[in-house]
């Protein structure tokens, strides 16, 4: 299956890059290679995670963040990477 990272979901892992590079040097970087290997995985394993929202939401396995992705016949679309420590409250409706 193919992995294809939309434009929105670029962003917010450049907005994740960005956070954690100035935490530590060096630590946007490892971000960036664990968010890639996890949305790599779903070149197997796309449409198995649970579905929120009307998305599978796959979750990272070294930073607190969520992948959202839509599944076609061919096709495994990443729609947004989002923190999970973000207040529901504070995004837009």
């Amino acid at each position: 299956m193919k992995v294809r990272i939309l434009d929105e979901a670029e962003q917010d892992l450049v907005e994740g890059f960005r956070f954690y590079e100035t935490r530590e040097a060096g630590l946007g970087d490892y971000f960036l290679d664990s968010l890639s290997s996890d949305i790599d995985s779903l070149c197997l394993y796309a449409g198995i995670h649970s579905v929120h929202f009307g998305y599978h939401r796959l979750l990272s396995k070294r930073f607190p963040f969520a992948i959202y992705y839509k599944v076609d016949s061919k096709t495994a679309s990443v729609w947004a990477v989002l923190d999970c420590r973000q207040d529901p409250a504070r995004l837009p409706e």
